[in-house]
C-alpha cells in the first residue's frame, strides 16, 4: 500500500511531530511539505534553522528523519494538492486553518489537528477506537459542500484521554454527569505566548483559555450517536477545570463520573480493561495494543512513568474507585500523551482508519 501524503504546517511543533510519526510508515509516504511563506523555497533543514543564530529549531526528541531534511518546503497559501491521496495539516492558527483546509478539501481528504472545523455539524470528530461509526458523516459533508475530499479533525488533546476512558463506562453503565480536573503538560501550549518559563516555575496556572469549553462540547459530540446524517450529542452534563503544570509531556486528568446504572470499582475496571474499541482486527499500524492500560499501584499513573506506554498511544488509568459525592459515582486518574495520541500520531491513526474504511 502506497498512500501519497503531504504535511502542511511542517515546520511547526505539530508538523515536526507528524514527520516523526510518518517516518518509515508502512502505508503513508510523505512526498511534499508546506509551511508559511517565510519557509517556502527552502530546504526543510534550512527552514527550521534560526536565521540569526543558526540554531536548529527541531523540537522533537527523535532526530530529524534524513529523507525530510533536503525536501523543499512549499508555500501553504498557494499549495496545490494535485497528485496526493491525503493531506495532514498541523496548522496552529485556527483562522489560517479555516481558510486553508476547505481549499484543500475540494480536491483531497484532509486530516487536521486544528479546532477550526471540529464542531461543524457535517464534520465527524474522530477518535479511532471510540467512534469510528461516525465516519459515514463524511458522505454528508461531501454532498453538502460539493467537495471531492473532506476535512476530518481530531479532538483537543485534553478531550482525547477522557473520552477514551468514558466510552467503556458509557457502554456498560450509561453516563449522567462528568466532572474533570486536568493538570496539563507544557507542550500542550506549543510555542505560543501564554506560558512563560517564570510563570510556571513554582506554580500552577489555573486557567487555559477556551480549553474547558472545548472539552465540554467535544466530548458530547464524540460520544454522541450518528443518525439521519447528523450527530446527536450525548445528553451529558460535563464540567471541566483545566490547569497548566510544570510537566513537559503528558496530561494528567482526574475524572468523576455519575453513571445511570450502579457500577462497582471492580466492574468499572473490568469494563476499561476489556475495552478493545472499534479497532480490533483492523491491523492499523499506529494503534495501541490496548486503548486503556490499567495500573494497580495507587501512585500511578504518573506522566513521567506512563506517558510513553505503547509509544504514547495508550491511555493509562489508575485509582478507579467508587465515589459517593455523586450518585452512582466513580473516580479515576488518567495520563494521556498530549503530543502523541493527542496530536500528530493520533491524526496518523485517524488517517489509517480512513484508509481502512475506503475513504482514502
Amino acid at each position: 500500500m502506497a498512500v501519497r501524503v503531504a504535511v502542511i504546517g511542517a515546520t511547526g511543533v505539530v508538523g515536526q511531530q507528524f514527520l516523526v510519526a510518518l517516518d518509515k510508515h508502512p502505508w503513508f509516504t510523505v512526498t511534499r511539505l508546506a509551511a508559511s511563506a517565510r519557509s517556502a523555497g527552502k530546504r526543510y533543514d534550512e527552514a527550521i534553522r534560526d536565521a540569526g543564530t543558526g540554531a536548529s529549531r527541531w523540537l522533537c526528541d527523535e532526530p530529524l528523519p534524513a529523507p525530510y531534511a533536503t525536501m523543499l518546503v512549499e508555500d501553504a497559501a498557494t499549495f496545490d494538492p494535485a497528485g496526493l491521496d491525503l493531506v495532514f495539516t498541523g496548522v496552529e492558527e485556527g483562522d489560517v486553518a479555516r481558510e486553508l483546509e476547505p481549499r484543500l478539501a475540494k480536491q483531497v481528504p484532509v486530516v487536521s489537528t486544528s479546532s477550526a472545523f471540529r464542531m461543524e455539524s457535517d464534520v465527524p470528530l474522530l477518535i479511532p477506537g471510540v467512534n469510528a461509526d461516525h465516519v459515514p458523516l463524511i458522505d454528508q459533508q461531501r454532498q453538502r459542500r460539493g467537495w471531492r475530499g473532506y476535512v476530518v479533525p481530531i479532538p483537543n488533546c485534553t478531550t482525547t484521554g477522557m473520552a477514551i476512558t468514558l466510552k467503556p463506562i458509557l457502554d456498560a453503565f450509561g453516563l449522567q454527569t462528568v466532572l474533570m480536573v486536568s493538570m496539563q503538560a507544557l507542550s500542550g501550549a506549543g510555542r505560543n505566548p501564554g506560558v512563560l518559563a517564570l510563570d510556571i516555575v513554582d506554580n500552577v496556572i489555573p486557567y487555559i483559555p477556551k480549553e474547558e469549553e472545548k472539552v465540554q462540547r467535544e466530548t458530547a459530540k464524540i460520544l454522541g450517536t450518528l443518525a439521519d446524517g447528523a450527530i446527536d450529542p450525548l445528553p451529558l452534563a460535563i464540567g471541566a477545570t483545566c490547569t497548566r503544570v510544570n510537566v513537559r509531556d503528558g496530561h494528567t486528568e482526574v475524572v468523576f463520573a455519575s453513571t445511570r446504572r450502579p457500577a462497582s470499582a471492580d466492574a468499572a475496571q473490568a469494563a476499561m480493561e476489556g475495552f478493545a474499541g472499534d479497532l480490533e482486527g483492523l491491523g492499523l499500524p499506529s494503534a495501541p495494543c490496548r486503548p486503556i492500560v490499567l495500573r494497580d499501584d495507587p501512585f500511578r499513573p504518573q506522566p513521567r512513568l506512563d506517558r510513553n506506554t505503547d509509544q504514547g498511544m495508550a491511555t493509562v488509568v489508575g485509582r478507579v474507585e467508587t465515589h459517593h459525592a455523586l450518585g452512582n459515582g466513580l473516580k479515576w486518574v488518567l495520563v494521556s500523551h498530549n503530543t502523541r495520541m493527542g496530536a500528530a500520531r493520533g491524526a496518523v491513526l485517524t488517517g489509517e482508519l480512513l484508509v481502512k474504511r475506503g475513504y482514502v
